[in-house]
């Protein structure tokens, strides 16, 4: 954990290539090491934003522990100027959804090296 899925109407020409650059990009912008980052990319050709099919996005970000008004700020600049750079969509054709869900609703299998407590792990 952290999952990021994005939704976007702008065709990518190398989807794997783009979502392994997302996946550095979402580790050190959240601060959470890479091995732990899960990134999915979705092609609608129908969404709309803003009444258009004019490039937009909308970006679901789950993560435990890391989710706070200021801190989201600060991302939400990161991956914005991320999908102008990489996909040509303008600051104002996109929403940023962020969730921490709890560790309680988290559900998963991770071998650690040392012993843990699974009550007490922070991906």
């Amino acid at each position: 954990m952290p999952s990021l899925e994005l939704k976007t109407n702008v065709a990518i020409a190398d989807p794997k290539a783009f979502c392994l650059e997302f996946s550095k990009l979402a580790a050190k912008t959240l601060g959470k090491p890479e091995v732990y980052i899960s990134v999915s990319y979705t092609h609608n050709e129908y969404l709309t934003f803003n009444g258009t099919f004019e490039p937009a996005f909308l970006l679901a970000i789950n993560s435990l522990g890391n989710i706070t008004p200021d801190l989201n700020e600060g991302y939400s600049k990161v991956f914005f100027e991320f999908f102008k750079s990489k996909l040509g969509i303008s600051d104002d054709r996109g929403y940023i959804l962020f969730t921490d869900p709890g560790n309680a609703y988290i559900g998963c299998v991770i071998y650690f090296p040392l012993p843990f407590s699974s009550r007490n792990f922070d991906f």
